[in-house]
């Protein structure tokens, strides 16, 4: 094959457009490529002027370069050339970039473009700037620190962020060692602990992460967790780190500790009053019943009508102090005594509540309504008590000559959208409403407290039941309320979070 063949095969079967132009302007050939570049049919830019591949608003300004090229042409070889715009026949614009050659044919210098459709290429540039720009502002935007250091621990960027972290401006900061940023020992140890990194790889915050103390422009220390990450590019690696200030984080930690330690003693030195009141209470109370009871049983007969009635009151006064002192023990041991959490199917609790309670809701004509009820982390014992100690209370307070119907139901619901995987996330709501006596709410609060009766004497028992209640849905990451109106009912509200915290 003639090596004009082989040239005319390449020109014709090229995947770059190639012009051949005239001195005047004129397209001498152009081969199949360019011209379905253009959008024009076979043959039909041969002859034209060149100017019509280019956009209006460049055209008055082409004749001039053109000139200038056949009067000193240059080569601008591929990669190097021009990034122009060029018009296609039905008068859209895309970017090309142009490589320039000349050659001597006929006696004339033609000039020869080769065209490069560079839509593509732009398109992904201006992805990579607009994800430049996108990343450099959520860099810039975000709410925790970011610092870029090189190899020999160099400070690179620093958003906003971590400057005001540190108190400094950025500028104070880029250019110098990150262990200005570092309190003692710290400061000292990490240039060592940079080399120790780069030559065994042993991590120790690096890819791992810890909470580490940050040294401020003005001398102060404050805490934060440091996330660094190794990054590889072309030509040099970087590590960058993510700063999460714990400043509240930790004060807040503190103060709950200490008070942590303050309510132990608290509910210690409760508990220890509470067991050791009772159990000095008992001996006492013990032998004025067994006396009592002597002197009932042998000298009854001996005593006045007066008599027998103050031995009486004084039985009844001791049986009563024995409710109060073994309520007493059962409230102060709802967290010392305590069952350890298991799933608990509240309506099997209730059922076996209820058939306990048979004989009282037969004798008062009472009808229990119960809903749905679902199951929960807790300790079985202590949700039976607190079934039972509603259920009583409102069998108990009833009104005269009405007969009680108490409905029970729950429900469990998401304190947060997308949040269920800690514990107190899921609440069961258990609703207890009946139709009894009620009571005025500026006493919601009274009744939850220990030995408070709202009723006075007039209905049996210690004042401690709604007390256990509430102690015993509070150790189960809840509380309790209620809503009543005199003479309309009354509703407890309980809340029991459905997974419970290990308890130490």
């Amino acid at each position: 094959m003639k090596q004009t063949d082989i040239f005319q095969a390449m020109y014709q079967h090229a995947t770059i457009g190639i012009i051949l132009v005239q001195p005047d302007g004129k397209i001498a050939k152009a081969n199949p490529f360019a011209e379905g570049l253009f959008g024009y049919e076979k043959g039909a830019l041969d002859g034209k002027n060149v100017d019509i591949l280019v956009p209006d608003a460049f055209r008055a300004s082409h004749h001039q370069h053109r000139t200038k090229y056949h009067e000193h042409p240059t080569e601008r070889v591929m990669g190097e050339g021009l990034e122009l715009y060029a018009q296609r026949k039905d008068g859209s614009t895309f970017p090309v970039e142009i490589s320039l050659g000349h050659i001597q044919h006929d006696g004339q210098n033609l000039a020869i473009a080769y065209i490069n459709n560079i839509t593509h290429r732009k398109q992904v540039m201006q992805e990579v700037a607009e994800g430049k720009s996108r990343l450099t502002s959520i860099i810039e935007t975000a709410v925790d620190g970011i610092i870029t250091i090189n190899r020999r621990g160099i400070v690179e960027s620093i958003n906003p962020a971590a400057a005001k972290l540190f108190g400094y401006d950025p500028d104070e900061v880029i250019g110098n060692n990150i262990k200005m940023l570092m309190p003692e020992p710290d400061k000292s140890g990490h240039d060592q602990y940079l080399h120790n990194y780069q030559t065994t790889r042993k991590r120790k915050i690096i890819g791992i992460g810890r909470e580490v103390t940050g040294l401020k422009k003005d001398g102060e220390t404050f805490p934060f967790h440091l996330s660094v990450s190794e990054v590889k590019l072309k030509d040099q690696i970087i590590y960058t780190g993510i700063l999460h200030d714990l400043s509240d984080k930790k004060i807040a930690e503190e103060k709950l500790r200490r008070y942590a330690k303050a309510l132990e003693r608290s509910n210690r030195e409760l508990r220890d009053f509470a067991y050791v009141s009772s159990h000095d209470l008992q001996e006492p109370l013990r032998k004025i019943r067994a006396f009592g009871d002597r002197l009932q049983a042998k000298e009854g007969d001996k005593l006045s009508d007066k008599g027998k009635d103050y031995l009486d009151r004084m039985l009844n006064a001791a049986t009563r102090m024995q409710r109060l002192i073994t309520d007493l023990l059962h409230f102060s041991r709802v967290n010392t005594r305590a069952n350890p959490f298991q799933l608990v199917d509240l309506k099997e609790v209730l059922e076996g509540v209820l058939s306990d309670l048979e004989i009282a809701i037969e004798k008062s004509h009472a009808t229990i309504k119960v809903g749905e009820l679902p199951s929960i982390e807790a300790d079985e014992t202590q949700m039976r008590q607190l079934f039972q100690n509603l259920i009583s209370n409102a069998i108990k307070f009833q009104q005269p000559g009405t007969a009680p119907v108490i409905e029970i139901s729950g429900q469990v619901q998401q304190r947060n959208a997308h949040l269920s995987s800690t514990p107190g996330d899921r609440i069961a709501t258990i609703r207890i409403k009946d139709n009894g006596i009620g009571f005025d709410t500026k006493y919601a609060d009274k009744i939850f407290q220990i030995f408070q009766r709202l009723e006075g004497k007039k209905y049996e028992g210690s004042g401690i039941g709604l007390a256990i209640c509430k102690r015993i849905a509070n150790r189960h990451g809840g509380d309790i309320n209620v809503e009543s109106t005199p003479g309309e009912g009354t509703t407890f509200l309980i809340s029991l979070a459905t997974k419970q915290l290990i308890e130490q």
